[in-house]
C-alpha cells in the first residue's frame, strides 16, 4: 500500500528548495509527512546526509552530522543508523549528543572499527527495530574513483539501508552510484537517493537509479547548491509522472 500524503505540498519540479548555510534549528529543519498502516511517518531534512524519522513515539536518525544543524535541540534517538565511515557520516561527537541509555546504533563493519559500539550490519542483513524491519544494501561506486584508481566507497563495505515502516517502505541509499542491486529492491514508496560528483551521482545517473527504484516520492539528497544540478533532474524527471520529486536540501 503506498503512502498518503497529510500534508500535500504542490511543487513544481523547478520549485528549488534549499537551505541558508549555517546550522539549522529544530524550527527550521523542513519536515514531510505520510500516513502508514502503523501511524503518522513523520521525515526530518536535516541536511547533506543528515534525516531522522519519528514514528509511534520513535526517533530514527541517519548519519547525523553535527555541521549540519543544532542536535541539541533535536529530539534523542531511539536508532542511529550509520551508512559509512566518512567523517560527514559518522560523527561520534554528535552521535553521543543525541544518544540515551538505550540509544541502539546500527552500522557498516568499518564504521564499528571506528566507534568501537553499535550493531555491525553487511549487505543483506536484516533486522527488526521496534517492529520495523531494516534491510541493509548495497551502496557502491562503479565510475567514480580517486586518482589511484579505487573508488571513493567500494562495493562490500558501505550500506544503504531499507525501512519498512508498516506497509510504507523507505529506501535510504547512502553513497552510492545507480548499482545494478537497486533492480532487486521492490516496493519503495520514498527514497532518498544522492546527487554530489564526483562521490555519487549526476542528475543523469540519479534518474537512471529512480527508475531502478521507482518510488512514489523521491527525495533528491546529499548535494551543494552550486555543485550539484537538482534543476537539471527536475527537467530529466519532468515526464516520469509516477515519481514526485522533493527538493528539500
Amino acid at each position: 500500500m503506498k503512502p498518503s500524503i497529510l500534508n500535500p505540498l504542490s511543487v513544481s519540479l523547478f520549485a528549488i528548495f534549499f537551505f541558508i548555510s549555517g546550522n539549522l534549528t529544530a524550527q527550521e529543519i523542513k519536515k514531510d509527512q505520510f500516513e502508514t498502516s502503523v501511524g503518522t511517518l513523520d521525515i526530518h531534512h536535516v541536511g547533506h546526509a543528515s534525516l531522522y524519522f519519528e514514528i509511534d513515539d520513535k526517533v530514527i536518525h541517519v548519519d547525523p552530522f553535527g555541521k549540519m544543524g543544532d542536535y541539541s535541540k533535536m529530539p534523542k534517538a531511539d536508532l542511529i543508523l550509520i551508512t559509512h565511515a566518512h567523517g560527514d557520516h559518522l560523527d561520534p561527537e554528535t552521535i553521543d549528543l543525541i544518544s540515551k541509555e538505550n540509544t541502539q546504533v546500527i552500522l557498516n563493519h568499518t564504521s564499528y572499527d571506528s566507534l568501537k559500539e553499535g550493531k555491525t550490519m553487511g549487505n543483506g542483513d536484516e533486522t527488526v527495530f521496534s517492529g520495523f524491519t531494516i534491510k541493509a544494501v548495497p551502496a557502491y561506486n562503479i565510475k567514480h574513483t580517486r586518482d589511484n584508481g579505487e573508488p571513493f566507497h567500494p562495493k562490500g563495505r558501505d550500506n544503504g539501508y531499507v525501512i519498512d515502516f508498516g506497509d510504507t517502505r523507505v529506501y535510504v541509499a547512502g553513497d552510492t552510484e545507480n548499482i545494478p542491486e537497486m533492480e532487486n529492491l521492490n516496493d519503495v514508496d520514498i527514497a532518498f537517493l544522492p546527487m554530489n560528483l564526483p562521490y555519487t551521482m549526476d542528475a543523469e545517473m540519479c534518474k537512471k537509479a529512480a527508475l531502478m527504484v521507482q518510488p512514489r516520492v523521491l527525495f533528491p539528497y546529499h548535494y551543494k547548491m552550486g555543485e550539484s544540478d537538482p534543476e537539471k533532474l527536475a527537467q530529466l524527471m519532468q515526464d516520469i509522472a509516477e515519481v514526485e520529486v522533493r527538493f528539500r536540501q
